[in-house]
């Protein structure tokens, strides 16, 4: 299939199939601080992402380019960053690597932000003269490699070898002159993985887990025979942050991206250990849906929930939440149990 057209049809189901009004962010509560002794004013969202410092720890996250029709869903996301200070990523690149006609459907994004932090985009096949053309291009900051192995293996034009990848993306982050950031597209990270990322030097990791876009229905969507015992495939993004407990306050910074939904998620994942929170299926719902304007007072709303958040736990600055209490319960209790994961390292904070 042309590259162009798989593009728009992964916009397309993206859209149909983001629609989970739960989460395993409803499992997490707060333990309520009634002496705050707080000013909501004095709140500040500025926050660290390994030697990137961000004004918000709102990450516009990857979704689109490489055809002609994405252009405009990418100029939107860029104009949104750059009015309200977000750090953004975009799509995979490799399709403007492979053909340079579609280069302006990334390109626009530095145009369009010029002073903005962005994420250039590669996949983990990439070689590191793609991954290095790929920062050149946007004339980015930072670089993600995405990680899609499900996806790739239900997409009927997807790849289906995956070795040295780790070598690969070892090599590209010893090249390359940015900061990398490997990033899951939906299926979540187990500790595992993220030893081996660690253990190879990426300083900056994605968890990306279950709850928001689901790529597995996506392409089971596309396919003539579809596969739908692979839609719930992976960890949570809830699940995925416990398994990152042993790294947290180490040199590794975490993102979480999957189902976040308003400021309350937010903090809820940056409780959890993330430094900085992605959405990516929220805000292509923004640009589709609304106008320019009515997405720029969406962001502040989730910038209003996130101080409210903030505020009524006694939380002056991002960081502060390392030492924020939460209690857990449903199907997370039940996989921290089996993991040998202690929730009560949370509950019990001070």
């Amino acid at each position: 299939m042309d590259r162009s057209k798989r593009k728009m049809e992964h916009i397309q189901h993206a859209l149909a199939t983001n629609e989970q009004k739960t989460n395993s962010f409803d499992e997490i509560r707060f333990v309520p601080n009634g002496l705050p002794n707080i000013y909501y004013g004095n709140s500040s969202l500025d926050t660290d992402l390994a030697s990137l410092r961000l004004s918000s720890p709102i990450l516009i996250n990857a979704m689109t380019g490489g055809a002609a029709s994405t252009e405009r869903i990418n100029q939107k996301l860029a104009i949104i960053a750059r009015e309200r200070g977000l750090a953004m990523a975009v799509g995979s690149q490799m399709a403007a690597l492979r053909d340079p006609s579609v280069r302006d459907s990334y390109s626009i994004v530095r145009k369009e932000n010029p002073r903005g932090i962005i994420f250039a985009n590669i996949g983990a096949e990439a070689t590191v003269e793609q991954a290095q053309a790929a920062v050149e291009m946007l004339e980015a900051d930072g670089l993600q490699i995405h990680l899609n192995v499900m996806q790739e293996l239900l997409m009927p034009e997807g790849d289906r070898d995956f070795t040295g990848y780790a070598e690969q993306i070892q090599r590209i982050q010893d090249r390359v002159r940015v900061p990398v950031l490997v990033k899951e597209v939906g299926f979540g990270m187990a500790k595992e993985t993220i030893r081996k990322l660690i253990e190879i030097g990426i300083p900056m990791i994605d968890v990306g887990g279950r709850g928001g876009t689901n790529f597995a229905k996506v392409e089971n969507l596309r396919r003539g025979k579809p596969l739908p015992m692979f839609d719930e495939w992976g960890l949570t993004t809830v699940e995925s942050l416990l398994e990152t407990r042993e790294w947290i306050n180490h040199r590794v910074a975490f993102v979480a991206t999957g189902g976040v939904r308003h400021g309350l998620d937010v903090a809820k994942a940056l409780t959890l250990g993330a430094s900085a929170v992605g959405i990516a299926g929220g805000f292509l719902r923004l640009v589709q849906t609304l106008s320019i304007e009515e997405a720029l007072h969406a962001v502040d709303e989730w910038h209003h929930e996130l101080r409210i958040t903030m505020t009524a736990l006694g939380v002056s600055r991002v960081e502060d939440f390392s030492r924020v209490p939460l209690v857990f319960s449903g199907d997370v209790c039940k996989y921290a149990q089996q993991r040998k994961i202690d929730l009560s390292e949370w509950a019990n904070r001070d």
